[in-house]
């Protein structure tokens, strides 16, 4: 009886082995998340960017790597490429928290050592702190641990995504790397679109004190200078990205002008203490900011956007310096302040602008 129960043991341990041992080949074979290499017998499928982040990090030797939110997923690495020359990678976490970008750009210079890191730092992911994260960055695939790949080959999602890859392969319709996780085809760029998009708050009665945000913001800026100290060898262009004046507007409605500027100065300083770091103000931009026919909600603009950004980038324009943020931040302040926002819910704006729209309309159809 105990031999006959060893056996059904063993059998069952042996079959057990033979599933994962399995399962281990298939997710090897098919790497769906290019973790080990990019695959040369199929095309890539993506589908996840925190999953799939690493292979762009891995399997793209860049001199220019872009590290953002989703607010950068639309910066093509070619675009990046042919305005600041050399190859390019573009490495998006769309609502990322600072410990994942954290874990994304370690990950980087483990595996290369761009010329420039050019780091899209959201107004609104600055001030963040770690309380709302989601656990659903597979911190396995960026650190150094070769044992942990077992996370990986014996994960049920990643079986499950293994198959779709090579079903995706077989249907069609399989994106290029070049365009992996942009989103910008399709999308009405427009000012209709970013007022339908933008739910505008009620007006608070009390606003945040300006130093508010000061203990998240600290701990935030102390990754990021921990990057600047540690690769002295490597540019960072650090930005904040042009959200809309909408923004601004939500931002005067829930009480927080005086923190957000606040925050930005604080944030400027400490980054420009560092010999390796330049940083451009395109939030405030008006001439970009202005114009909600750039944008699809308050924050997300377009493509043709990136482009402009790119090249400043590449002229070294809209740079804040020690010299002249303290007036830029404090006419764009004054600005902001005395916006008159409510223009866009009124009757003669709409009528303003389908005339000169109608206009220019005409004159193209006219030559």
């Amino acid at each position: 009886m105990k031999n006959a129960y060893k056996r059904w043991a063993s059998g069952l341990l042996a079959g057990i082995a033979l599933l994962l041992a399995l399962c281990a080949a298939v997710v090897y074979k098919v790497d769906p998340f290019c973790y080990y290499r990019m695959p040369t017998d199929w095309k890539p499928v993506f589908f996840d960017e925190r999953s799939q982040a690493v292979a762009f990090i891995k399997h793209a030797p860049a001199d220019t790597v872009l590290l953002g939110t989703s607010m950068g997923a639309n910066y093509r690495a070619g675009m990046i490429g042919e305005t600041l020359g050399g190859t390019a990678a573009r490495v998006t976490l769309p609502d990322g928290y600072l410990s994942e970008f954290d874990a994304a750009m370690d990950t980087v210079f483990r595996y290369q050592t761009p010329k420039r890191v050019i780091f899209s730092l959201d107004a609104n992911i600055l001030h963040r702190d770690e309380s709302g994260i989601s656990n659903t960055m597979p911190l396995y695939l960026y650190n150094d641990m070769t044992l942990d790949d077992v996370k990986y080959l014996l994960n049920k999602d990643a079986l499950y995504y293994s198959a779709f890859v090579l079903m995706s392969n077989r249907w069609g319709g399989v994106v290029s790397q070049e365009e992996a996780f942009t989103w910008d085809e399709g999308i009405w760029w427009n000012h209709m679109t970013a007022l339908d998009n933008y739910q505008r708050p009620e007006v608070v009665e009390t606003p945040l004190a300006a130093d508010a945000w000061f203990p998240e913001t600290d701990a935030n800026l102390a990754v990021v200078e921990r990057w600047v100290t540690e690769h002295p060898e490597t540019e960072f262009h650090i930005f904040f990205p042009p959200y809309s004046i909408l923004f601004w507007d939500k931002t005067a409605r829930l009480g927080q002008t005086d923190a957000t500027f606040a925050m930005l100065e604080r944030a400027c300083k400490r980054l420009l203490q560092h010999d390796n770091v330049q940083v451009y103000g395109f939030l405030m931009d008006a001439e970009i900011v202005e114009d909600l026919d750039n944008y699809c909600d308050y924050v997300h603009h377009s493509g043709e956007v990136c482009e402009w950004v790119l090249s400043d980038i590449a002229a070294g324009e809209n740079c804040l310096t020690e010299e002249n943020l303290h007036e830029t931040l404090a006419n764009w302040q004054d600005f902001v302040v005395n916006y008159n926002y409510d223009q866009f819910w009124d009757a003669s704006y709409w009528y303003a602008w389908n005339w000169n729209a109608q206009q220019q309309t005409e004159n193209e159809v006219t030559g």
